[in-house]
């Protein structure tokens, strides 16, 4: 550790076991080890150094951004050093004239999204998390968001990478371009491989031209099956909506007791729906709302949506979560979610569920008691339902939080044999020495 803090600025390097235990844990319950240091890379060369380092040492080496993830890919490893991203926040370039930004990996999201707003851009990639998560962090799960029904996820928006590999060599790849097919896809293979493969430390990102006014609808329904009805007929008729949110019953009233929402007894769930022109169609499309409100204004659609933006942090006040992320082609929404709820039922435990219904990304929550190690028996129970369930429709364990810890018992069910046995000789030829967030995402 010395040697480590030698080749590292002074202060960059943390082994007071009172303030690494701060850096040990993502957003999940998930228990982490205990690490033997936290470096705070300000710059590449920390990493490089960093890097070196442990591969000399063979020193597991967990990547971490802001902490916000979901799956357990950031929690420490017992003799691990945490490498923190989060002060690598300069946006070292953004062109107007090529629609691109390069954003070191400790930006936060939504920063980067003003500082394109200010040229009439925007970054599309919308996390609910997007005022606390990092670029790296998205970059490293793949993470959607609100607006990825119809710009994408972050994969689509990102055109390269600088990426620090686990022998401390620095690597590139992509372009500056639109097109490019120089090579394999290297950025790709990167985007959502969890820190397993490399550290990531600053990406070239396209940006969108802002779109024209957009129109906001909110429907309240008497069933959560209804509003998954309603989301896939606005897909059906090709309203192109930006954003597609679905929340039920339990989180709203999470958010009502927290907020003070003014929410109906009869409500089941609400949809809110945003696009470029008129809101008509798609108001038109619940058909089997008990109530729809259009916004009037851009501080109401901004309401509008902050109630959905307030769902993960509303569940939390009702106890320890375990969030999942499944993903089912569109048309089965509705049957998806009625598996969600039988498993709840069968197992008695409560789910609460939120959705981006326009890409058939489900959210549902397993809430159980604060205070346990991990979740109770009736708790994976029901997950393993809903797993099974969103495999059985076509779908995917994970659409945007990754695979992390939480993930691995059920990834065989979709990978099979040989895409298990490819991944483990990719992760082999990149980290050899397997020093790079062992035992998370593969």
């Amino acid at each position: 550790m010395k040697e480590l803090a030698a080749a590292l600025p002074h202060g960059r390097l943390l082994t007071d076991p009172d303030v690494t235990a701060s850096y040990a844990r993502d957003r999940t319950f998930a228990r982490p080890g205990i690490p033997r240091g936290v470096v705070l890379a300000e710059s590449v060369d920390d990493v490089v150094a960093t890097l070196r380092w442990a591969s000399a040492h063979r020193v597991p080496v967990v990547p971490r951004g802001a902490g916000t993830g979901l799956a357990g890919g950031a929690t420490a490893v017992d003799g691990c050093v945490v490498l923190s991203l989060a002060r690598m926040t300069r946006i070292r370039e953004l062109s107007p004239e090529d629609e691109i930004a390069v954003a070191e990996a400790g930006v936060i999201t939504a920063d980067l999204d003003r500082a394109a707003r200010e040229h009439g851009l925007m970054y599309a990639p919308d996390p609910s998390s997007a005022g606390i998560s990092t670029i790296g962090g998205n970059l490293a799960t793949n993470a959607g968001g609100l607006r990825c029904v119809k710009y994408g996820v972050t994969r689509d928006s990102a055109l390269g990478l600088e990426v620090v590999l686990a022998d401390g060599q620095v690597l590139t790849t992509g372009r500056r371009t639109v097109k490019g097919v120089t090579g394999y896809d290297l950025t790709g293979l990167f985007i959502g491989s969890e820190g397993t493969l490399g550290v990531i430390t600053a990406a070239t990102l396209r940006l969108q031209r802002l779109p024209g006014p957009l129109s906001t609808v909110a429907a309240e329904f008497a069933s959560l099956r209804d509003a998954a009805a309603a989301a896939s007929a606005i897909i059906a008729a090709g309203c192109r909506p930006s954003l597609l949110e679905l929340m039920d019953r339990t989180t709203l009233q999470s958010i009502d007791e927290w907020k003070n929402i003014g929410l109906e007894p009869g409500t089941q769930a609400m949809l809110i729906a945003q696009a470029e022109g008129p809101p008509d169609e798609m108001a038109a499309l619940c058909r089997a709302a008990t109530f729809v409100a259009t916004s009037s204004s851009e501080q109401e659609a901004a309401e509008l949506i902050g109630i959905r933006r307030l769902a993960y942090p509303a569940t939390e006040r009702l106890g320890q979560c375990l969030v999942e992320d499944v993903c089912v082609p569109r048309s089965v929404l509705p049957d998806m979610i009625s598996r969600i709820e039988e498993a709840a039922a069968r197992h008695g435990v409560m789910i609460a569920t939120i959705a981006h219904a326009g890409d058939g990304n489900l959210h549902p929550v397993f809430v159980f008691e604060r205070g346990l190690d991990e979740p109770p028996p009736e708790v994976w129970a029901a997950a393993d339902e809903v797993f099974t369930a969103a495999l059985e429709l076509g779908g995917t364990l994970t659409g945007e939080h990754g695979v992390g810890l939480l993930k691995k018992r059920w990834l065989e069910l979709e990978t099979g044999p040989v895409v298990t046995e490819l991944h483990h000789g990719i992760k082999r030829l990149f980290d050899p020495l397997n020093i790079l967030n062992p035992g998370k995402a593969i």
